[in-house]
């Protein structure tokens, strides 16, 4: 499946060392947002945690994720971090009454509780898959709470897809389906596969990925929508009055779909028998990604573009670097065609002269100019992007990564 990649980067031992290096600096810094609250904090651009702002649910699985992760690289004080966000997971977050996990444990000025959703419960079914697969105390249990909630409430069976979210007590269902929340409920699969050694989780993978991008992208030259009514019809006006938002902005993100060709590549590798098209998708959406590289006449990829295909918020955020390195990666390791070696230099080399932060992390958001800005997210709220984009490449695309790391121990 794999092809070779000898002459990469990823194939030298220098360029290795390197990215395990910048990896273990964004351990470092992330270690700070430990809050004795639980969980994980929201860091701010120096590293201080934000203590008057909640401790976010989906920052506190894509952190446990991360630091799991690195217990399984053998990186010392990694595995009671990861704890530490286990710990909130089936504590302080966890809605003992009704199920499911709170969006956050409140700051001083936020409400006590919102909405359940997919995308926060994708990230917890993630975590619990990581930590199980590390073998932290406790996590076999988180992983089965994690499981049993998503089956019970937020997989759509008759569909194939994700439903997006619900009050506490899992009534009002809303009138929404997110491409992004049911692009990390495949990722969550696929770790839930390798965790729970259950192959349904692929084919549910397989289905969700079939309607946004084998039905819906391809048959709109490509391009992934992000938002949609619950039945699946797309909502092209959502959002045009908060264009920039964090989760759900407006138009489309170049981003994404350098996410799910990556996530494609994944699947493909993980199925037994995998249909041709997941290949296939995943170069044309890369294809189409990097139409949006310099779109505007400044290095880097603009957050979103309309529907005629001009940028719409032109800041640059990390995450998409991040994605845009790993996507590259693994299409290189995939086909072995040097086009695409060739993008995972250029990013690198992006950003490391932009995005890495010598004072710690990356900067989360450039301005056009790529000068470090704030208009969309402010501060470094987790490391879970750019410590994968160090160690994805280094990896087979399949198993997931916590799967490939505990196999090497």
């Amino acid at each position: 499946m794999n092809a070779s990649h000898d002459g990469s980067w990823t194939a030298l031992a220098a360029h290795r060392a390197w990215l395990d290096a910048e990896a273990d600096r964004l351990l470092r810094f992330g270690a700070a947002a430990r809050d004795p609250r639980g969980g994980f904090a929201w860091l701010g651009a120096d590293g201080t945690p934000d203590r008057d702002r909640g401790v976010q649910l989906w920052i506190t699985t894509r952190m446990a994720h991360v630091f799991a992760l690195a217990h399984l690289r053998g990186v010392p004080g990694a595995g009671p971090l990861a704890d530490h966000g286990l710990a909130a997971l089936s504590g302080p977050l966890r809605d003992a009454q009704h199920g499911g996990w709170y969006p956050a444990i409140p700051g001083p000025s936020e409400p006590p509780e919102g909405r359940k959703t997919a995308y926060g419960h994708a990230f917890v079914l993630l975590a619990a898959s990581t930590l199980a697969l590390a073998q932290r105390p406790g996590s076999r249990a988180l992983l089965a709470d994690a499981t049993g909630v998503f089956e019970a409430h937020f997989w759509d069976d008759a569909h194939g897809r994700a439903r997006e979210s619900f009050a506490r007590d899992w009534s009002d269902p809303e009138d929404y389906l997110g491409a992004n929340a049911n692009m990390h409920t495949v990722e969550a699969f696929l770790a839930a596969a390798d965790a729970t050694g259950d192959p349904s989780w692929l084919r549910r993978a397989l289905r969700i990925a079939d309607f946004f991008v084998n039905h819906i992208a391809r048959s709109g030259w490509w391009r992934v929508p992000e938002h949609f009514t619950a039945d699946g019809h797309v909502l092209p006006e959502y959002n045009a009055d908060a264009k920039d938002d964090p989760f759900r902005p407006y138009g489309t993100t170049p981003g994404h779909a350098l996410e799910w060709s990556r996530l494609l590549l994944n699947l493909e590798a993980a199925l037994p028998d995998p249909p041709d098209w997941l290949v296939e998708a995943a170069r044309w959406l890369f294809v189409v990604a990097v139409g949006s590289w310099d779109h505007d006449g400044h290095q880097g990829f603009v957050y979103t573009i309309d529907a005629d295909n001009r940028p719409v918020v032109r800041a640059r955020m990390h995450w998409v670097t991040a994605e845009a390195i790993a996507a590259a990666a693994a299409l290189h390791r995939r086909t072995g065609d040097l086009v695409y070696e060739h993008w995972y230099r250029v990013w690198w080399d992006y950003a490391a002269q932009y995005v890495i932060d010598p004072r710690g992390s990356w900067h989360h958001e450039l301005a056009p100019d790529n000068t470090p800005a704030a208009t969309v997210w402010s501060g470094k709220p987790d490391i879970y992007h750019a410590y994968q984009a160090t160690l994805l490449p280094q990896l087979a695309l399949a198993p997931t990564a916590a799967a490939q790391l505990r196999g090497a121990r």
